[in-house]
């Protein structure tokens, strides 16, 4: 009963609060919105389609007379209203990132809107593996990412943050085959093939995700657990057996999580990311497993995202830090409950770099450097960049500094509890943050922070004890002549050793990069990590004994944060150019169309 009335309660405040027009939709809210989905799909891994029916319940104004969603690459077959009603419909001229608006006429008395429609080998959300392509090489595997506006893919919806839904879901497969969605959850296989799903918290469009593969699952705790390849599921329960300590400790400092169960699942390499936070289910890379559990901050953040981003949301991918930002924030705040202060240290002083490095790369005075993001005519994966994250976390951190802990924690948690399962822009939050400490923030630099470019002049800059003795090591290799075999080392956990990889000087002797492959194999590691810094450096150093590996690497990684960084190094460098395009021609079909996209642009290919 209680999730019932929730519903039909954030249905009528959902309703009367569309005031922010999502540039990234063809939906009109105002007039007809959506409230809650029943999907009813077919999934075809031999033809590589998905086929079925999404029904909607609607919510619309007194005089509509049409309700719109968003559409691409899809084949629309028909639309009833009431379930046996025919009605007529019209799809809209293509249009880059949106794709097409589906247009359908609705009258008085219409509760529900039923389309029927199949997926195409085009629709970009979907990835389709052979077994070749997969951890066991013995079935085929399909996984969702619907992340920023590709969920109109594989689902015809308004496919807007700002829209929030409940739904469940009916999926058939073949029978060796298991489903996963972000719902609740299967543990096991059964006979048929068929399985149900259900969310009953409103969730927008981008987290509704499925994984359909020979997967098995392994129980962490009460509320944990891990859906893997049978290859694959065993490492990944070990790696990641601190979920429930996180958790734990994510709920100490922001409150109860909301969501029932947290599990992960870790999907094959070509997956584009290191994780998506959809709710009940996070989807995992596998360079995540290292085999010392020193990258499970990755999953920290998916966890963290179960408040920042699923919880509250932000209406518009303008207001994509709202999402990222605090989510940094919340990691770095679990690693330090869980590891201490000065691990989380490293944690921010490398994010600092990176942020250097985005503001570096697109410019000091560009548009794209601000939090508050201008998307017209872009497409929102353009707005996914360190900016959301790095800078949004450096102002949290700007304002606890300002605030006190104490003072900032609290704030959260009312801001939190105040917005859950709605969505806000990044004015409504400046607007609560001036409510509740009116005069105890300078608005000048409030406003370089939000609507500035660049690195604001209140930036607190990280600092690292642990990474001080990293630098005195490093120094002791490059300025005193000490073998690498008596570096001080012993110990090191992933992000030190990146630390030192990454501060090597660009006229280190071929020699000396020689000498530490040989002393610390960072070529041959199993650290993905440690691997990209090292081949980073490698290619920057020109260092040719480095080049096998890295292709090796690029064929067997599909995450974009690696993948689209050691193209273009390896394309900016006259002696392996050619051996970047040829390579990448040659794996481009085994990478997710979102890596594509990004490393088409390397070689001009669009």
């Amino acid at each position: 009963m209680r999730s019932i009335i929730l519903t039909i309660t954030l249905v009528i405040i959902a309703f009367n609060s569309f005031s922010i027009n999502d540039l990234h939709s063809f939906a009109r809210p105002k007039e007809a919105v959506i409230t809650h989905l029943s999907l009813s799909i077919a999934v075809d891994m031999d033809k590589q389609i998905i086929s079925g029916v999404a029904k909607y319940n609607i919510e619309k104004s007194a005089n509509a007379t049409q309700i719109w969603f968003d559409t691409k690459q899809l084949n629309i077959e028909k639309v009833l209203l009431n379930e046996n009603e025919k009605t007529n419909f019209q799809l809209s001229p293509e249009r880059p990132f949106l794709g097409r608006g589906l247009s359908v006429n609705i009258t008085p008395v219409t509760k529900t809107v039923s389309i029927y429609y199949s997926t195409t080998k085009e629709s970009a959300a979907l990835q389709w593996l052979t077994p070749e392509q997969t951890e066991g090489k013995t079935a085929p595997f399909l996984f969702t990412q619907g992340q920023a506006i590709l969920t109109r893919t594989w689902i015809p919806i308004q496919d807007s943050p700002g829209i929030r839904i409940s739904w469940d879901a009916k999926v058939k497969v073949p029978p060796t085959l298991l489903p996963v969605m972000s719902a609740q959850n299967p543990k096991q296989k059964n006979e048929t093939g068929e399985y149900s799903f259900r969310m009953v918290e409103p969730v927008p469009a981008y987290l509704i995700a499925l994984a359909v593969g020979d997967l098995h699952f392994i129980t962490l705790s009460e509320r944990t657990g891990v859906y893997a390849e049978s290859d694959m599921v065993g490492k990944a329960s070990d790696e990641l057996m601190e979920m429930e300590q996180m958790l734990i400790s994510a709920e100490k400092l922001y409150g109860t999580y909301q969501w029932g169960r947290y599990d992960v699942i870790v999907l094959p390499p070509s997956f584009p990311f290191g994780g998506m936070e959809n709710p009940r289910l996070t989807f995992a890379t596998p360079t995540i497993i290292a085999g010392d559990r020193s990258l499970i901050s990755l999953v920290a953040h998916e966890l963290a995202h179960s408040w920042s981003g699923n919880l509250v949301t932000n209406a518009t991918w303008d207001d994509f830090w709202l999402n990222e930002g605090f989510t940094v924030y919340f990691e770095r705040r679990i690693m330090e409950s869980i590891s201490g202060k000065e691990y989380a240290d490293m944690l921010a002083v490398l994010g600092y770099q990176d942020l250097l490095e985005t503001i570096a790369d697109l410019g000091d005075t560009s548009s794209a450097t601000k939090l508050k993001l201008n998307l017209k005519d872009k497409d929102p994966d353009d707005g996914m960049s360190d900016i959301a994250y790095e800078k949004g976390y450096f102002f949290l951190q700007y304002l606890e500094s300002k605030l006190g802990r104490t003072f900032f924690d609290l704030f959260l948690n009312e801001y939190f509890k105040t917005y859950a399962f709605k969505t806000i822009t990044t004015e409504e939050f400046l607007g609560f943050l001036n409510k509740k400490f009116a005069g105890k923030l300078d608005p000048s630099q409030i406003d370089e922070w939000i609507y500035k470019p660049g690195l604001p002049t209140t930036l607190n800059k990280p600092v690292s004890v642990r990474f001080d003795l990293v630098d005195q090591e490093l120094k002791r290799f490059v300025e005193q002549y000490t073998k690498a075999d008596k570096l001080t080392t012993k110990n090191w956990s992933t992000h030190e050793w990146i630390r030192f990889i990454r501060k090597l000087p660009a006229n280190l002797p071929a020699g000396k990069m020689n000498e530490l492959d040989n002393t610390f194999s960072f070529t041959q590691s199993r650290n993905a990590e440690i691997q990209f810094a090292w081949f980073m450096q490698a290619i920057q150093h020109d260092y040719a004994k480095a080049d096998n590996a890295i292709i090796s690497f690029l064929s067997s990684v599909g995450r974009r944060k690696f993948v689209l960084p050691l193209y273009k190094a390896l394309f900016a460098n006259s002696r392996t150019a050619q051996l970047a395009k040829d390579t990448y021609i040659k794996l481009k079909p085994g990478y997710h169309s979102v890596t594509q996209q990004s490393v088409d642009e390397v070689f001009s290919m669009k």
